[in-house]
């Protein structure tokens, strides 16, 4: 006998028919497996404590299931709040969620700041999402950060607990600055994923990871490719409220990293580019090896 999809089956049988399965319970091919491993070494800080710790005259920030939204005032200046809690998963209606709050303060409110705040376990791998693609939701999302960015809004992101992958780089690290907590835990991918996916040994990564910011986590490792302006520790108030007066001037990732050890090659390579796309010559100066 065959189903309404083709696929033959008998019965009794212990595997249901593809076309009856639901496709939001089908695990993605693509999904990375996580090693399980929590760190226990810092004390983590929920949204309500960071929120109450940012603005201690308070504020008026909500949380309608994972998505965070509201507004407070610092030094006077009122700002616009969005963020996800509760190791957010970036799914369709939650790349549209927080996409509309950035549309809605550029269109209520003309040049008010932004704060992003980032608790995220990155993009949704579910086949419904996948079949939604939710690639081009995220890039929704992150096309709606620079709209606002130029429209005048200065954002500013913080990473106050988790940062995985895609969710990470279409919100926090679109921001014009990005700062995280100490006990923030930033990757792309474990070492556990990235050995499944690059067919390398996770010996060898492991080994490399200990030399080599870029495939090692942690908001430290992030700092120091640049990814991350700063970390913040003590009176987080004080240092949102330097960080909405910093000015925001071009890109400074990749020569940031360079600075600071973490990325010997993007700036140079980034440089080389630039000069042969302009007038097809390198200069001497740019021949440098990380």
């Amino acid at each position: 006998m065959r189903s309404t999809c083709g696929a033959r089956w008998a019965f009794p049988t212990r595997t249901p028919c593809p076309c009856w399965i639901s496709l939001g319970s089908r695990p993605s091919p693509t999904e990375p497996v996580h090693s399980g491993k929590v760190r226990d070494d810092v004390e983590r800080r929920s949204w309500r404590e960071v929120a109450d710790q940012l603005f201690r005259g308070g504020h008026r920030i909500e949380a309608r299931g994972a998505f965070l939204s509201g507004s407070a005032t610092v030094d006077g200046t009122a700002i616009s709040v969005v963020g996800t809690t509760d190791h957010a998963t970036i799914d369709a209606e939650m790349a549209l969620r927080i996409a509309s709050a950035i549309l809605r303060v550029v269109r209520e409110a003309p040049g008010r700041p932004i704060l992003i705040l980032v608790d995220t376990n990155g993009p949704s791998l579910r086949h419904r999402d996948e079949l939604l693609g939710i690639n081009t939701y995220m890039a929704h999302l992150a096309k709606c950060v620079e709209m606002a960015r130029r429209f005048g809004h200065h954002i500013v992101s913080l990473i106050y607990d988790r940062a995985l992958s895609g969710g990470f780089i279409a919100s926090g690290m679109m921001a014009d600055l990005c700062f995280a907590l100490p006990q923030a835990e930033i990757r792309v991918m474990n070492i556990r994923a990235m050995a499944q996916v690059t067919k390398i040994a996770r010996e060898r990564l492991e080994r490399l990871s200990r030399s080599s910011p870029v495939l090692a986590p942690g908001a430290e490792n992030y700092f120091k490719m640049g990814a991350v302006d700063e970390i913040w520790s003590g009176d987080i108030g004080a240092h949102l409220a330097a960080a909405l007066r910093q000015a925001v001037g071009p890109d400074q990732r990749a020569s940031r990293g360079l600075e600071r050890g973490g990325r010997h090659l993007a700036g140079p390579v980034a440089q080389k580019v630039r000069w042969y796309g302009r007038d097809r010559t390198i200069p001497a100066t740019c021949d440098r090896q990380g």
